[in-house]
């Protein structure tokens, strides 16, 4: 996969896919690329007002909105990383049946438009920081290797997942369903302090998830070191089971969507 990925041939088409992936994304909006803050803006104006100011989550928490915002950016990433995976094989059926090429480009073409608009959305995370009086500290250093397991985690997903969706249609609106779920079940809106003063195996059962796992420990890197984390739950040895996960999945998604592309033309 690694070689092929970078040979001059697969680097063009990759690149002309990335590119236009980006531009029918927001083809015929009249704000066009502004969608990519807008949108996860919104969302957090939503929750902010819904949950930090009628429920009142997050009083004990430095920082809150900024908070907030980490979360929501992170999981609307995740969320567009998957879909977009999950769906990208069957979307380029006919660029599929025409082209031999590695399957697998289209699948991180896809994937990648997200990874811009992350990385937009990040640098408003940061200028919504400093406007909150968070202080710059060396471990904001961990933002991009988070981030990078995060996408690792999309990506093996989206392997795994969009090479059963090309023969088992209803694959992509479960796992629809199943993220509707993890949006409450993953630490966004509110605190996981909060789990904790209820039951901490709880907590820890939340953290095994590689998404609450991620999530936390930017919180902890950015904004405050209040942030459980996996280490602070129950040491260090707790949080190699997510980033153990993160790799599992990723393996088997690619050893699975190995197997499975030689017959993508003939079943898309």
């Amino acid at each position: 996969m690694g070689k092929s990925l970078f040979s001059k041939k697969n680097r063009v088409l990759l690149a002309e896919l990335i590119k236009t992936d980006f531009k029918l994304r927001y083809q015929g909006s009249a704000l066009g690329y502004l969608w990519a803050v807008i949108k996860p803006l919104l969302m957090f104006a939503i929750l902010y007002v819904v949950f930090a100011q009628v429920l009142r989550f997050g009083d004990e928490i430095p920082h809150y909105p900024v908070y907030l915002l980490v979360g929501t950016v992170l999981w609307n990433f995740f969320n567009e990383c998957a879909q977009q995976g999950i769906h990208s094989i069957e979307q380029r059926g006919d660029l599929i049946r025409k082209l031999s090429f590695p399957k697998y480009i289209i699948v991180v073409s896809a994937t990648s438009t997200a990874v811009i608009n992350v990385l937009i959305n990040l640098c408003v995370v940061i200028v919504f920081a400093l406007l909150n009086g968070v202080t710059p500290t060396w471990s904001w250093l961990l933002v991009l290797p988070l981030l990078a397991e995060l996408y690792l985690l999309a990506l093996g997903i989206s392997l795994l997942l969009g090479a059963m969706n090309i023969k088992f249609r209803d694959v992509g609106s479960i796992w629809e369903v199943l993220m509707q779920a993890m949006f409450y079940a993953v630490p966004i809106i509110y605190p996981l302090s909060m789990v904790m003063n209820t039951s901490v195996l709880a907590a820890k059962i939340i953290m095994l998830n590689p998404v609450a796992q991620i999530i936390q420990d930017m919180r902890w890197s950015l904004i405050t070191r209040d942030a459980v984390t996996t280490w602070s739950l129950s040491g260090l040895g707790f949080g190699i089971i997510s980033i153990s996960a993160v790799i599992a999945v990723f393996v088997i998604g690619v050893i699975y969507f190995r197997k499975k592309s030689k017959y993508f033309a003939e079943e898309v």
